[in-house]
């Protein structure tokens, strides 16, 4: 009998790894070993564990596992794993990119409803009981700027062009996208800034990124803009969107992710009238645990017949 690929499971919910496993016809080709995330992999383990799925590990543990050929991370974002001074070079690291496309877009739509529409406003009127005559803002005829075409960003881009909404954005290798009028390369990001009516930021965490929107850069938009971030929270510096917001350079803010999470009580994106404070819903899903299982099945299989893997981290792009 052929001797099963050893697969360690770092994670608190197993089940749906194992099931799809068991779906994909390959329980007889590994040994699929499972761990809470408060225990930590035995010596055993250690030694004989060849493929890997968690959502980030501690400095010093990949470097004790001899037979690590592969990492599967469970999210999308991959600066923890990055950042270990031991990172292995000849590692495989995967991540989970492409599986927030069905949660993430719609909760993106939910952001632009929000601060388009006076359901909000509705909804504390009639805490106080008051009729007031509001007007809703139209989406049909805008323009969604969107800095990260990604797979997240391509099917916001369907759903915004079904609403009517013209559509242009960034992306590293610039291709035709459908539904997205232009693409262009990160160096035509200021165009997109000044002719986007909502401005939303899909961009991965590297050091080119860090505090990308900038005072400078929020000079160039539209003062009835507003920006939606649901990339990264290093993506923006704090200070001068705090700034820009205040004295009405933009019209506000739709912020899904911060710099430390949960973002603290006294930051005070809390309190600046005119940014929206989401706790990082942008996302979850009920059954996340089922979308990233389907892209680790995948790759399992492709694993164990020795074939090129999906969703591979360029190390130098930093995602």
């Amino acid at each position: 009998m052929a001797t099963r690929t050893e697969v360690l499971l770092w994670t608190d919910s197993p089940a749906a790894y194992v099931d799809a496993v068991a779906a994909a016809g390959l329980a007889d080709q590994v040994k699929i070993e499972t761990l809470p995330r408060k225990e930590k992999p035995s010596a055993d383990q250690l030694a004989r564990t060849e493929a890997l799925i968690a959502a980030g590990v501690p400095p010093g543990l990949l470097s004790a596992m001899p037979k690590l050929r592969w990492a599967q991370s469970m999210t999308a974002g991959v600066e923890g794993w990055l950042a270990l001074p031991d990172l292995p070079a000849g590692l495989t690291l995967t991540c989970a990119r492409g599986t927030h496309r069905e949660s993430m877009p719609e909760n993106i739509l939910g952001a632009l409803f929000h601060v388009a529409k006076p359901y909000a406003a509705a909804v504390e009127n009639q805490k106080r009981g008051q009729w007031v005559h509001t007007v809703a803002q139209p989406l049909t005829g805008k323009t969604l700027g969107i800095l990260g075409l990604g797979a997240i960003g391509q099917e916001v881009a369907r759903l915004a062009d079904a609403l009517g909404m013209r559509v242009i954005g960034t992306k590293r290798r610039p291709t035709t996208v459908p539904h997205v009028a232009e693409v262009l390369p990160a160096e035509r990001t200021p165009d997109v800034l000044a002719q986007s009516d909502f401005l939303l930021l899909l961009l991965p965490a590297t050091t080119e990124t860090d505090n990308f929107v900038n005072a400078e850069r929020l000079n160039r938009m539209k003062p009835t803009a507003w920006l939606l971030n649901f990339g990264r929270g290093h993506l923006v510096k704090d200070d001068d969107l705090i700034a820009a917001v205040k004295a009405k350079r933009i019209a506000g803010a739709v912020l899904d992710v911060f710099r430390q999470e949960p973002l603290p009580a006294d930051h005070p994106f809390w309190k600046t009238e005119g940014i929206i404070v989401l706790p990082h819903i942008g996302g979850p899903h009920p059954q996340r645990d089922r979308f990233v299982a389907r892209l680790f099945v995948d790759n399992l299989g492709r694993f164990v017949r020795g074939e090129p893997l999906l969703e591979v981290v360029d190390r130098h792009a930093g995602y």
